[in-house]
């Protein structure tokens, strides 16, 4: 009788997973199921992005016991997933809701989902926004060249790209260190400040700081 009722529902599960089947198939929910795997991209990639930096960032530089260490890092990697996924279903959904998909909507769909899912002003949510802006940057001065706004380079700019950003950062770094945002102050302090102080040569070469109160 065991074996019966475990064969019933092996066959019930196979009936379901064919309706479920036929229904991705259907043109006209196409729209709807296109949001919900959305929502799922979202949180699978928001998770598999936030949680191996949060990892490094978090033994790196951070203090505490080895449980606030975890918990941090599953924090962040919750908040990094969901708001990917709910930005990502706002998103689709209202390109969906209007019926048709033109430059106007995909902007005005995406201010709507940014004001809505990425407005808080925490850690996360500001390393999201730098890592879209410095990529806008690039992006727009391309696009600038595309269209004839902006004369085609007769050398490639980057080597003075480079020379302003890092003559830049520095500049911050080290007279208006406030205005960077903290995980990149971490970074530069270990980089600049941490290399002029050491003891010994475990300090020196092995470690960074000393463990011990010798």
């Amino acid at each position: 009788m065991a074996g019966g009722a475990m064969a019933g529902g092996g066959d019930a599960v196979r009936a379901l997973l064919r309706a479920a089947n036929a229904l991705l198939q259907q043109r006209r929910y196409r729209a709807a199921l296109a949001v919900i795997k959305g929502f799922r991209n979202g949180a699978v990639y928001g998770a598999k992005i936030r949680a191996p930096h949060a990892l490094v960032m978090t033994f790196l530089f951070k203090s505490g016991s080895l449980r606030e260490k975890l918990k941090s890092i599953a924090q962040a990697t919750y908040t990094h997933s969901r708001n990917l996924a709910y930005f990502v279903f706002t998103y689709k959904g209202l390109l969906a809701a209007q019926g048709k998909k033109t430059p106007f909507h995909s902007f005005l769909a995406a201010c709507i989902g940014g004001w809505l899912v990425f407005g808080d002003n925490n850690p996360v949510n500001s390393q999201i926004i730098m890592y879209l802006l410095s990529r806008i940057l690039f992006g727009l001065s391309r696009l600038a060249v595309q269209r004839g706004y902006i004369p085609q380079p007769r050398q490639d700019p980057f080597p003075l790209l480079a020379a302003l950003v890092w003559g830049t950062v520095l500049w911050l770094f080290e007279y208006h260190r406030e205005t960077l945002q903290p995980s990149l102050q971490s970074s530069m302090t270990y980089l600049y400040e941490d290399s002029e102080v050491w003891h010994d040569m475990s300090d020196f070469l092995i470690y960074n700081k000393r463990t011990d109160s010798k």
